[in-house]
């Protein structure tokens, strides 16, 4: 019988452990000490949630999964029906190649062929590494095709310390915001300053609910900290990472127990604001990394 995710690699450094899946390179879980620091799914059920996920070529949400490009208008699938966008790209529910050299290391691998709404053909790839310091995730892409292509990436990790989140303390080296509209779309990038947005400093979440983009990045480095116990869990971002989407969880079950901590290339329907759109010319890769640690 076939797993609904794919086939599962266990990888494992020092006390860390984690799981990666051949359906989506998607990560099902993280482990230190065999404490939980991401929120997955069991082994045998389909991903809920995007939990884990890798967001290519495009992170978050295409507004009506329309968008212009160097002359000529796109129409992706409405992959989020009730709100009538696309949302998280296109790489999510196929299956990877995997190369598996070692106990510590999965690299993945997905051929994105053109298709209506995305004419562009990009090779893929995910590097699962662990190290004594945690886990290093490398997000890659590469034009194949003869011509420009738009895109973007991100994943989507959902952080947990075992507890609900309204005692935990959030810190996001982001100076900037984005409101959002009833689809999930995002206004204008604005100052954090005086809001209740502002986590360039430690402090309680409480009953903030959160599903924004951050940006304006003045750190590299995010945390989610418990301050009964002194348990934390890091994001170090590195090549790529302009933006973090964060997601309190007020939409899933169970209801406010991890926070999604997405490090991302640009914010939400960037196809069709350009707003730190990559285009990728014939030949050219891009990178997106980021390291995830715990205690």
């Amino acid at each position: 019988m076939r797993e609904p995710s794919g086939h599962t690699l266990l990888l494992r450094h020092g006390g860390y452990a984690a799981e990666v899946v051949g359906v989506g390179a998607a990560l099902r879980s993280l482990t230190r000490d065999g404490r939980d620091l991401l929120a997955g799914w069991p082994a045998g059920e389909i991903c809920p949630d995007y939990r884990g996920w890798v967001l290519q070529p495009w992170p978050n949400r295409v507004g009506d999964g329309r968008y212009d490009f160097a002359g000529a208008t796109h129409q992706l699938p409405l992959t989020e029906p009730e709100r009538g966008n696309a949302l998280h790209g296109l790489a999510g529910w196929t299956h990877w190649d995997v190369h598996h050299p070692d106990a510590s290391r999965a690299v993945l691998r997905h051929q994105l062929v053109p298709r209506a709404g995305y004419p562009f053909a990009l090779d893929l790839a995910v590097d699962y590494h662990l190290r004594d310091h945690g886990l290093d995730v490398t997000v890659a892409a590469t034009n194949v095709g003869d011509r420009p292509a738009p895109y973007g990436s991100g994943h989507h990790p959902y952080f947990t310390l075992d507890r609900p989140i309204e005692g935990l303390e959030l810190t996001l080296p982001a100076s900037t915001w984005c409101a959002m509209d009833e689809r999930q779309l995002p206004g204008p990038e604005q100052p954090v300053e005086g809001t209740p947005y502002d986590f360039r400093e430690p402090r309680p979440i409480g009953d903030l609910v959160l599903d924004h983009p951050f940006g304006g990045l003045t750190g590299d480095t995010a945390t989610l900290r418990d301050p009964a116990t002194g348990r934390e869990a890091t994001l170090r971002l590195g090549e790529g990472c302009q933006w973090l989407h964060v997601y309190t969880c007020d939409t899933v079950d169970p209801r406010r127990q991890a926070v999604a901590i997405e490090p991302t290339s640009c914010p939400p329907d960037a196809f069709r604001t350009g707003t730190d759109l990559v285009v990728l010319e014939p030949g050219e890769t891009h990178r997106l990394a980021f390291t995830i640690t715990g205690s």
